[in-house]
């Protein structure tokens, strides 16, 4: 499996991607799943993929070359909508060629991509592109997508992310988002390639690979965990009695007559003293 994710921001893109595959637990592999299509002064555009590797190796392959129905090709495009629609017609391509076999053989046609990027004379541009080959562009509303084992990572995002975010900002909230996912899931792994892009350079900007020797995302990590256990710590404990006293009840199933009633332990009847025991 794999986490990917892009945030499409005012000040420009931010693409993230981990490179571990996972099939089973004694077959994990190392494959790159963030690409990129630069021609400077022209076009940059970021292709990130997840799901069954042979197929999303197969689109990226074809979909370099590929002439689309508009007569386009990703490097002649007008604009980063018929790019997109060039990738969703090689996913369909691909389909096409492959998803009869691979069902023969119960393995199902899964891809998702993320593509996004800025050709001259228009803005960045992000889209979530799925294994119909069908796509949705990212807006103000909902600035960044996310592909893979996206659960873990998702609540940081939404609570910091806006189309204001830094650049920094927005690579530091992935960075924690990632970080979460490779605590709680281990078909997610290291190394991490992340691509930030400032609008209007038309050109890679800043791109960095994260493996376990980097010195930030050490730091990162380390700060965050601490961070969040000095937070968590600092919150009170929970209030088990309302402010009118009043205390809640489970839903009791009734006790058998064969079964003889056992007095309650003595903390229980502190307990039932304290908040009052509706039975008595």
């Amino acid at each position: 499996m794999t986490y990917c994710v892009g945030m499409r921001l005012d000040a420009g893109l931010v693409f993230l991607s981990d490179s571990r595959t996972n099939a089973g637990v004694d077959q994990i592999g190392t494959f790159r799943k963030l690409n990129v299509f630069e021609n400077p002064g022209d076009r940059l555009m970021v292709l990130m993929t997840a799901g069954n590797l042979s197929i999303s190796q197969s689109v990226l392959q074809l979909v370099n070359d590929y002439v689309g129905t508009n007569g386009f090709t990703i490097w002649t495009a007008p604009n980063l909508y018929e790019a997109t629609r060039i990738v969703g017609e090689a996913v369909r391509a691909v389909h096409l060629r492959e998803a009869q076999a691979l069902a023969q053989c119960n393995i199902e046609f899964n891809v998702a991509i993320l593509f996004g990027g800025q050709i001259r004379g228009e803005a960045c541009r992000l889209f979530q592109i799925y294994s119909a080959g069908n796509f949705i562009e990212a807006h103000d509303e909902n600035t960044y997508f996310q592909i893979g084992e996206a659960k873990y990572g998702k609540p940081i995002i939404d609570r910091v992310i806006t189309p204001r975010s830094s650049l920094d900002e927005a690579a530091k909230c992935a960075l924690i988002s990632m970080d979460s996912t490779l605590r709680s899931n281990i078909s997610v792994g290291l190394p991490l390639d992340m691509l930030v892009y400032e609008k209007d350079s038309l050109a890679v900007t800043r791109f960095v690979t994260i493996d376990e020797r980097n010195e930030y995302f050490q730091m990162l990590r380390g700060t965050w965990g601490a961070q969040l256990r000095q937070v968590f710590e600092g919150i009170e404990a929970p209030r088990w009695q309302s402010a009118q006293g009043a205390t809640a009840q489970p839903v009791r199933m009734p006790l058998p007559e064969a079964v003889a009633p056992v007095a309650a332990p003595a903390a229980l009847q502190s307990l039932a003293q304290q908040f009052g025991d509706p039975q008595q």
